[in-house]
Parts: C-alpha cells; sequence; structure tokens
C-alpha cells in the first residue's frame, strides 16, 4: 500500500518560481477580498457565467460534450438532460451547486467525497457513491494516436484502505503550522489521481474536490472565473504535469512539484484575470467605451455579448453591440460561434 508522506512542504526549500506565484496569488487574493465588500453584485453575475464554464470545461476534458445552447439550458436548470452526455452534465451541475452552497461543512472525508460522486453519476444507470470494485487503468494516446495503459492505480481491493492513509495524511499535514495549505491541495489531487479510485469520473471528482479544498483555505477565485475552463484550454501543460508528478508513484519516488507548479499557476491565471476584469469595472473615468474594449480584450476565454453585460452593468446592451460591431471591422477582433452561441475573441 503506498505510504502518503508531505513533510517535504515543511522544509521550506521551494523552487523560487514557485514562491513566486504564490506569493502573486495571495496578493491579489487579498485585492479581491477588498473587491468584494463592494462590488458584491457583479461577483454575483460573475459567479452565475463561471458555473456555466465549470461545468463545460470539466466535463469537455473527459469528451463529454454538447451545444453552448444545450449547456446553458441543462445548467440553469431550464432542461432536463435529453442523452447520456447531458446526463453527465447535469450530475456535474448538482456536484458542482453542492459544493458553492456548502463547502464550509464538506471536508476531504470519505462520507463526503463519495457523496460528490454518488451526486455527480445520479443521472448515470450504474450510479456512484462506491469505491470501484474491479481493477483499472491510465490510458494514454501515443503518437501514431493508439491507445495504451500508462498507469496501474492502486488495486481495488487496496482502494478503501488506500483512501483511508490518503484522507488522514492530508489532514495531519493540514493541521501543520509549518505546511503551506495551497501546496498541499494539489500534492491531495495528484494522490487522489492516482489512486484512482473510482471506475468513472475520477478526472471530474478531483476538480471539485479542488474547487472544495480551495474555498475552505480562503482561495475562491474559480468560483468566478472558472478553474475548470482554464485547465481546459491548457489542457496539454495539464496532462505533462500529470504525467511527470505520477512517474515513480507507486515507489514514492514520483515528485509533485510539476503537478503543484501546474495547480498554482491555473489558479493564478484565475486571479489575474478576475483582477483584469475589476481593473475595468473601476475605471470610472475612462469612457464607456474603452471599458467595453478592455473587457473584450482582456478577457482570457471567448466572451458574449450576454457576459460583457453582466461585468459591466451600468453600460446599456445597445452601446456593446455597437462597440462590438466597430471591433469586429476593425479586426481587433473576431466572432466564434453562431446564433445565440456567438462569442468574440481577441485576435
Amino acid at each position: 500500500m503506498r505510504y502518503f508522506d508531505y513533510s517535504f512542504l515543511e522544509y521550506g526549500l521551494l523552487p523560487a518560481g514557485l514562491v513566486s506565484v504564490v506569493g502573486a496569488i495571495s496578493e491579489l487574493r487579498e485585492r479581491e477580498n477588498v473587491l468584494k465588500s463592494s462590488h458584491s453584485d457583479i461577483f454575483t453575475r460573475l459567479e452565475s457565467i463561471a458555473k456555466v464554464q465549470s461545468v463545460k470545461g470539466s466535463n469537455e476534458i473527459e469528451g463529454i460534450v454538447t451545444s453552448e445552447q444545450r449547456i446553458n439550458e441543462i445548467v440553469n436548470q431550464n432542461s432536463a438532460p435529453l442523452n447520456h452526455n447531458e446526463a453527465e452534465i447535469a450530475g456535474y451541475r448538482d456536484a458542482l451547486a453542492l459544493v458553492h452552497s456548502n463547502y464550509a461543512a464538506l471536508d476531504a472525508r470519505e462520507r463526503d467525497i463519495l457523496r460528490l460522486h454518488e451526486l455527480m453519476l445520479s443521472y448515470s444507470p450504474n450510479g456512484g457513491g462506491h469505491y470501484k470494485d474491479s481493477d483499472n487503468v491510465i490510458m494514454e494516446v501515443d503518437a501514431n494516436g493508439a491507445r495504451r495503459v500508462r498507469f496501474a492505480p492502486t488495486p481495488a481491493d487496496e482502494t478503501e484502505g488506500t483512501m483511508e492513509q490518503l484522507i488522514l495524511a492530508y489532514m495531519d499535514a493540514r493541521d501543520s503550522s509549518a505546511v503551506n495549505r495551497l501546496l498541499l491541495i494539489p500534492c491531495f489531487i495528484l494522490d487522489f489521481l492516482c489512486v484512482h479510485p473510482f471506475s468513472d469520473g475520477n478526472g471530474r471528482i478531483s476538480r471539485l474536490l479542488s474547487l472544495l479544498l480551495l474555498y475552505k483555505n480562503g482561495f475562491d477565485a474559480g468560483r468566478y472565473i472558472s478553474f475548470e475552463e482554464q485547465i481546459n484550454r491548457n489542457r496539454a501543460g495539464y496532462y505533462t504535469a500529470l504525467k511527470d508528478s505520477s512517474d515513480g508513484w507507486h515507489t514514492g519516488g514520483n515528485s509533485y512539484f510539476p503537478f503543484i507548479e501546474n495547480f498554482v499557476t491555473t489558479l493564478l491565471m484565475c486571479y489575474k484575470e478576475l483582477d483584469k476584469r475589476f481593473a475595468v469595472v473601476n475605471s470610472g473615468k475612462v469612457s464607456k467605451r474603452e471599458r467595453i474594449k478592455a473587457t473584450v480584450l482582456n478577457s482570457l476565454l471567448p466572451i458574449s455579448t450576454r457576459e460583457v453585460c453582466y461585468i459591466l452593468p451600468d453600460v446599456s446592451p445597445t452601446t456593446i453591440e455597437t462597440v462590438i460591431s466597430s471591433m469586429l471591422k476593425s479586426g481587433a477582433i473576431e466572432k466564434v460561434g453562431s446564433a445565440r452561441n456567438t462569442k468574440y475573441v481577441r485576435r
């Protein structure tokens, strides 16, 4: 059985680049906390946008997709799922809602992890809420497009005991004042993914657990700028870091640092995007036209007219549409999607 030891986080011998990223996150988190008190309405609107992007992004990583329109309808509970993919999407929606509404009462406990899994797979014929009952493998695709086994996770008959040890190790390290919790969280997530405790849904549960543990430790940018969508947009880097940190995992010879760095960099991107949006909101002396342009150009993700309206509630939809049309004509941005799914992105 794998032995979990996070004492290396106590030594303080961290890569300089990692220390810099953690420092930047702390600074931006303080700025976010100040903004919340004066812009609660905008945070509420950003959260509604991020929920849709989180459900879409986390499922898309696993190849579970549907149209933009259907994603919006399902997340906003305006329509029941019509097929298997949409049922999976609805399940993630429900589990994400539980994390958002009840993270203070949840934790990295077995019963809560199983509860999230059960809720996420509540629309699946096989259901969830229990560990795997047969061994599974992690596949990869080689340069020729062929699928092959990359990693054999913890055997089914050892999973319950291994998860118990993982949870205890996390709780013990979390209670140590010498351990930086922001660096501990990705270590737990990496080990969870290497154990691969479920027959289905391990990746999606890992992202729900990431949000849960980040929220519980005061890092909630992913609530307003989708953490899952940032992973999805940088999927190649995520999988490279996961592979690099899982190599040698069975013997305890792996390095957590590639995955830690990818994790905290993704979180930093969320904080930076959030900060950019409020830099625009707070620019009272800047014209409405310039604020609209900055909102669209600074967005890391394709952005719709509706989303710009959420971010700039004091600007009329007509003005926003006029400015976006002008930006399209000038070639500053390009259109992706069509009809109700139209969004805009910087060229």
